[in-house]
């Protein structure tokens, strides 16, 4: 510890003693790590958000099922093209099947919309309608007001429960939402409860819709609309047997045979984000790949640098051999000059990195997120760069002469 100590002091004062010449050489190896941190704070600032996002909307204790499912070409599309669309008749499988492992079956539909108060119109804005069930999933909630009532969704009562920006947006901050009459595509409804503020992502706001009884949904947007069914499983340890419970009532209730395929799509939170992840993982895999090969510049010249060190110290080698230090001692301090040099570069990178990655952050849409182990994993990085292109280095001087390294002017 004391000689690695004592290296380390010797390194200092060798990257204070030429401050120009060490910063040109940890030059590559800032810019990578700059590059590193800043791109993985991006990354990971992104996939939280996105997760939160899909958490948001699917709910992680539930699955849905839809007209069609995940498919990645044109020929998987074609062999899934005229799956039937999903129905209420499918839900009312779904709830006729003597299940004990389900204890929530909703459909809801989605469509665009002008909702307007007075003076005030949005155009645009998301209309969901959904059937009684829906009180019993998390992805709908009322922090203000409440949600609509059961018996209002299976009567179609013109009754809505309205997003936080859609609130403040039509309302303002004077004005309490709750009870006033608002019109969705010309139809009056009352609003009774008003969604919790859920932010947004990429810059699309999450807090501007409308949540109507699906009655009335189908009676503004047509009623041949496909549904998506969503079924909570009574405990979320038992989502993939509730899965199964579900899919064998559907092929019960389309007559699909043994041999037949599912004729719809089947998905949870989960599976919306491993698309997710399969769809980014290759594009962000080639960013670090790309910004790595920085690393690779940078530890070269410092590999030439420590080589013009060597030769420009091999008298004071010399004399360190020849007044008994051994070759592990010389080798230890070149390495320990070596990887202090280099991790001087991942410590300022890593500042840069931070920076850069909150100022994107405050400037645009896109979230950050600085981790822990991704401070950690650059600067480690860079002791390895530094460990290993400080290596031939070190040998070499470990391996000089004495007597003819004194020689040496």
């Amino acid at each position: 510890m004391n000689k690695f100590y004592e290296s380390a002091i010797i390194a200092l004062d060798a990257i204070w003693g030429a401050k120009l010449r060490s910063l040109m050489t940890v030059l590559g190896n800032i810019v990578a790590v700059t590059s590193i941190i800043a791109v993985v704070s991006l990354i990971q600032g992104l996939n939280a958000s996105v997760k939160q996002a899909i958490l948001n909307e699917a709910g992680a204790d539930s699955f849905s099922i839809q007209q069609f499912p995940i498919t990645r070409s044109d020929e998987e599309f074609d062999k899934v093209r005229s799956n039937p669309r999903v129905s209420l008749q499918d839900m009312h499988a779904i709830r006729r099947y003597d299940s004990n492992l389900i204890t929530a079956v909703m459909a809801d539909s989605g469509a665009r919309g002008r909702i307007t108060y007075r003076d005030k119109s949005i155009d645009g804005m998301s209309v969901t309608g959904v059937t009684s069930d829906y009180v019993n999933f998390s992805s709908y909630d009322a922090e203000r007001g409440r949600l609509m009532s059961p018996t209002e969704v299976d009567s179609s009562r013109p009754v809505t429960v309205i997003g936080w920006q859609t609130a403040d947006r039509l309302f303002g901050a004077d004005t309490d939402p709750l009870d006033k009459i608002i019109q969705i595509e010309g139809i009056h409804f009352r609003v009774v409860g008003v969604s919790a503020k859920r932010g947004s992502l990429l810059g699309q706001t999450q807090d501007e819709f409308a949540v109507i009884p699906l009655g009335q949904f189908q009676m503004m947007f047509g009623s041949r609309r496909s549904l998506e069914v969503v079924v909570k499983p009574r405990d979320v340890a038992m989502i993939t047997s509730a899965e199964d419970e579900a899919t064998v009532a559907l092929r019960v209730a389309r007559r699909l045979k043994p041999k037949q395929p599912d004729n719809f799509g089947l998905f949870t939170s989960d599976t919306i984000l491993d698309l997710y992840h399969s769809a980014t993982s290759g594009i962000f895999a080639v960013l670090i790949g790309v910004v790595g090969l920085s690393l690779v510049v940078g530890g070269i010249v410092i590999m030439n640098i420590m080589l013009m060190v060597v030769t420009e110290r091999t008298r004071e080698i010399g004399l360190r051999k020849a007044l008994g230090a051994r070759r592990s001692d010389i080798m230890s301090q070149m390495l320990t000059e070596s990887v202090v040099l280099s991790m001087f570069g991942g410590v300022i990178g890593t500042i840069f990195g931070a920076i850069i990655a909150l100022v994107i952050s405050s400037f645009t849409p896109i979230p950050a997120t600085i981790e822990a182990w991704s401070v950690a994993l650059g600067i480690g990085i860079t002791a390895l760069v530094g460990l290993f292109f400080g290596l031939y280095p070190a040998m070499r001087a470990a391996r000089l002469d004495p007597i003819e390294a004194l020689r040496r002017e």
